[in-house]
C-alpha cells in the first residue's frame, strides 16, 4: 500500500519542528533537533518500525530539552493518527517484548482513535543519559499517545542501565506500532465491531 505519508509542522514560542513519516517506509531516519540522545532513539525506533522519518526544527534547549522531547512526541502522534488515515485494513493492535542487554521492556498498542497512557517503566535512581533528563521518557510517550490517539502501554519487566531500559521501550514500541500499522487483506472496513476507529 502506497501514499500513508503524513507531514507535520508545529510552532510554539518554544519549539519549531516539522516531521515527515512514511509508514511504509525501509527504515530511514534523518535529521535532528538539537538532541542527540532522543535523535538516537529515534534512529533505532525508525529502523525497528520500519518506517521513514524525517525531522527538522529546534527547541528551546538552552534551557532545558523538555519542550523539544515533548512537542517532538507530540509531531510524530499526529503524524502517526494522519499517516494512518481512516485505518481501512489494518491490524490496529501491536504488542512487542524487546530485550537490551539486561533489559527487558514490553510494549502494546491500540490505534483505537482513544488515547490512554501507561508508564510502568521504573527509572528511579537515574537522572540523565548524557544530557538528556530520563524523566523525559514518558513526556515524549504520553504526548505521542494522545496525538495518535492510541492506547500506550510501556513496561519494563527489569533492567539496570538506564540507556538500556529507554532503548528497550524505543525498540519496542516502534515494533508493536509497526505491527499495529500493518494491512491485513482479510480485514474488510477497519478492525472493529463500531465500524470505525
Amino acid at each position: 500500500m502506497s501514499g500513508r505519508i503524513a507531514h507535520i509542522k508545529r510552532e510554539t514560542k518554544e519549539t519549531q519542528l516539522e516531521a515527515t513519516l512514511n509508514l511504509d517506509g525501509s527504515g530511514r531516519f534523518e535529521g535532528g533537533i538539537g538532541v542527540p540522545f532522543l535523535e538516537h532513539m529515534l534512529d533505532l525506533f525508525t529502523r525497528h518500525g520500519m518506517f521513514d522519518l524525517s525531522i527538522s526544527g529546534q527547541g528551546d534547549t538552552q534551557v532545558d530539552a523538555h519542550h523539544a522531547t515533548e512537542d517532538l512526541g507530540i509531531v510524530l502522534g499526529l503524524a502517526f493518527n494522519q499517516a494512518a488515515g481512516d485505518k481501512q485494513g489494518i491490524a490496529r493492535y501491536g504488542v512487542s517484548y524487546v530485550p537490551m542487554d539486561e533489559a527487558l521492556a514490553r510494549v502494546t498498542v491500540d490505534l483505537s482513535g482513544r488515547s490512554f497512557f501507561v508508564w510502568k517503566v521504573n527509572l528511579a535512581g537515574h537522572h540523565k543519559v548524557g544530557d538528556w533528563d530520563v524523566e523525559l521518557a514518558p513526556e515524549f510517550w504520553q504526548g505521542f499517545a494522545a496525538n495518535a490517539k492510541c492506547n500506550f502501554h510501556a513496561e519494563l519487566l527489569y533492567g539496570s542501565n538506564a540507556h538500556h531500559k529507554i532503548e528497550a521501550v524505543f525498540k519496542a514500541a516502534a515494533r508493536a506500532l509497526g505491527m499495529a500499522v500493518k494491512i491485513d487483506p482479510r480485514i474488510d472496513g477497519v478492525l472493529s465491531t463500531k465500524g470505525t476507529l
